[in-house]
Order: C-alpha cells, then sequence, then structure tokens
C-alpha cells in the first residue's frame, strides 16, 4: 500500500516533531504577528513541520520511491561523538582544538572521506568560527583554552 517508505517515514518524523513544537508551546503566551509571544515562533513553525509532514505522507501513496537503504550505524555514531566531544572539551581545549576534533571525526563517517578536504575544512571553519563568532559576535568561547596554558 505505501509506495514511497522514505516519503511516508520522513513525514511521520515531521508530524511528531511538530506536534511535539505545538504541544510544548501551549504552556506559553501566544502573542500577536506584531508582538509575538514564546509561544508564536515554535506554534508557527510546528504548524508548517505538520503540513509538510502531512504531504509527505499522502504523497507515499501516490508516487514511487527508492526504498530504504541500510541503517549507518558507523556514521552515527561517529557524527554523534563528534558533537558529544565537541561539548566536552571546546571550554577547556578551546576552539582550536575541539572544532577540527568535530570536523575530522565528522568526516570519517563518510565514505568519501578525504584527508587534504578535511584539514582545509576544519582550518577554514576554526579561522571563521574564530573571527565571525568570538571576535565578532563575542561569543565567550575561549580559541585557546586552558588545557593549551592559556
Amino acid at each position: 500500500m505505501i509506495r514511497s517508505a522514505k516519503d511516508f517515514w520522513s513525514g511521520l518524523i515531521y508530524i511528531c516533531l511538530g506536534s511535539s513544537a505545538i504541544i510544548i508551546a501551549r504552556d506559553y503566551s501566544m502573542g500577536t504577528a506584531v508582538k509575538m509571544g514564546p509561544a508564536y515562533f515554535p506554534t508557527i513553525l510546528g504548524g508548517l513541520l505538520v503540513l509538510i509532514g502531512t504531504i509527505a505522507v499522502i504523497r507515499s501513496f501516490a508516487i514511487s520511491g527508492t526504498p530504504i537503504g541500510a541503517f549507518a550505524v558507523k556514521g552515527l555514531v561517529l557524527i554523534i561523538g563528534a558533537s558529544l566531544l565537541f561539548g566536552a572539551v571546546a571550554r577547556s581545549a578551546g576552539l582550536i582544538v575541539a572544532l577540527p576534533l568535530l570536523v575530522i571525526i565528522s568526516a570519517y563517517a563518510s565514505v568519501r572521506f578525504r584527508w587534504r578536504t578535511t584539514l582545509i575544512m576544519a582550518a577554514g571553519l576554526v579561522t571563521f568560527c574564530a573571527l565571525v563568532f568570538v571576535k565578532g559576535l563575542g561569543i565567550p568561547l575561549p580559541i585557546i583554552g586552558p588545557w593549551l596554558g592559556r
């Protein structure tokens, strides 16, 4: 009966996430379009997610799609692990250590991993984040952390 499993399951995920946002936002004041309250954005975004999810689920019955591929355990573990490691060492080691670790470990999850490209991306991302977020926006994150003597 379901012709596109990807559309069906992604639609259900969107519906669940959107519904959750709407349910959580019920406890806050909505406000108006001119003076938005804390519930306004999550309710509107949740409603859009539910709408997109509903369209995807309906589409899954009408249009044939490709089957869902194998579950990528390696990629899932590496990306979640890299994010947790970044959170654990960012304040202590600084951006100059934590961000390259995040980029290298996350890139290793891909079947197209290449050292040269990954190191260039890590260097560029460290430079960009240091300039924009730390220097430009004043985010209180050390570029060089106490573990490295600062």
